[in-house]
């Protein structure tokens, strides 16, 4: 007997530790059982979802439900992906993948799955953000050599033209001079991304480098708008470079005021931090799979971002202003990806959100004076 209860505490354990919701139907659709994910998915305890069906708890003709009619007539599993289980009672939109599978040993049961689409999509656009920046760097390195040296050598002959034309004429030269400039600086921007040095990290306090950001902003392009913070006050500290991360976040800030727009009389951007059970992630260069709770947001109440632009938001030369370049956010993808972090964005109108999720420092890891990290 002590066997079998042991047997049971086991898988119990077991299922209570897996981060998706996996709960057990009945023949009749009624939830037998559940895990800790199901009881946080579904806002309910096991006893409390055993005294509802299936049906209780989903959407009005949820695919869910054919799904699990589906295999108890083949006793087999089956698979649907971005399924939307929100309701009122546990969020308006819950886009999940779903697992049904049948329970031999019961006849009728099945056993229901799901993977919350969030954790997926943010491993997905990290995947894709750092590809974006890999393509920039292979795009920088070719520019850095083919045409800033053509540059100079145009830019030389325009000089010595300058010299020996009339007015008219010598208005010319200095455009093209001043042409071969702009391009010039446009390539020193790209060659940030050939940089593949590694990242010189320490713990860093993300609260004075947002404080430090938001001086910035409002003695210059912020001053028309107004600030507001929600910081966690115990956030432990970001292992990160600090340099590289007010860069961050100050691309982040000016794109932000650059949307509201400068005759806007009620401009605001919220930053925020917080501590999040972090998804865990497997970074270049680290054997272990790296924890990411420390959130840090830029909120606007500008227009937002096209939806057709979203998906690729942070690729290169992707830009909505008519001057520019389209590297600042391509460039915050790199950054935020050497530090083994996820950026991404969620647009509304009058709500667009920057959200970033960094690895915080930890007590073994030593700043550049020797001293602990706290």
């Amino acid at each position: 007997m002590m066997l079998g209860t042991s047997r049971i505490d086991m898988h119990d354990t077991i299922l209570n530790a897996l981060p998706h919701p996996v709960v057990r139907v009945s023949s009749n659709g009624r939830i037998v059982d559940g895990n800790a994910a199901a009881e946080a998915f579904f806002q309910a305890s096991v006893p409390v979802l055993a005294r509802h069906s299936l049906k209780d708890l989903v959407p009005f003709g949820s695919p869910l439900l054919a799904l699990v009619d589906q295999v108890r007539e083949r006793l087999a599993p089956v698979n649907e992906y971005k399924v939307d289980l929100g309701t009122p009672r546990n969020g308006h939109e819950r886009i999940v993948d779903i697992y049904v599978a049948p329970m031999p040993e019961q006849a009728g049961d099945v056993v229901v799955m799901l993977q919350e689409r969030t954790i997926a999509d943010k491993m997905d656009r990290q995947l894709t953000h750092r590809g974006a920046a890999r393509s920039v760097t292979a795009l920088a390195a070719m520019l850095a050599h083919e045409i800033k040296n053509p540059l100079s050598g145009i830019r030389g002959a325009a000089q010595l033209l300058e010299t020996s034309v009339d007015d008219q004429d010598r208005t010319l030269t200095r455009l093209i001079c001043d042409e071969a400039d702009r391009i010039v600086k446009l390539v020193d921007r790209m060659e940030v991304f050939s940089d593949e040095r590694p990242v010189e990290r320490e713990p860093v306090n993300i609260h004075v480098v947002l404080e430090h950001v938001k001086k910035l902003s409002q003695s210059g392009f912020g001053r028309h708008i107004r600030f507001i913070e929600e910081y966690d006050p115990s956030l432990p500290p970001v292992y990160g470079n600090r340099d590289q991360l007010i860069q961050v976040m100050l691309n982040l800030v000016k794109n932000a005021a650059e949307a509201i727009g400068e005759r806007a009389t009620d401009g605001e951007i919220l930053l925020t931090t917080a501590f999040r059970p972090g998804v865990r992630l497997t970074v270049p260069g680290v054997s272990s799979r790296v924890a990411l709770p420390l959130e840090v947001c830029v909120r606007d109440n500008g227009p937002g971002v096209p939806d057709d632009l979203l998906p690729h938001l942070f690729d290169a030369f992707v830009t909505t202003k008519s001057s520019g370049s389209g590297l600042g956010l391509a460039l915050v993808a790199k950054i935020v990806g050497d530090h083994g972090g996820i950026v991404e964005c969620d647009s509304q109108p009058r709500r667009t959100t920057f959200r970033i999720l960094l690895p915080m420092a930890r007590v073994s890891q030593v700043d550049t004076n020797g001293r602990k990290a706290l």
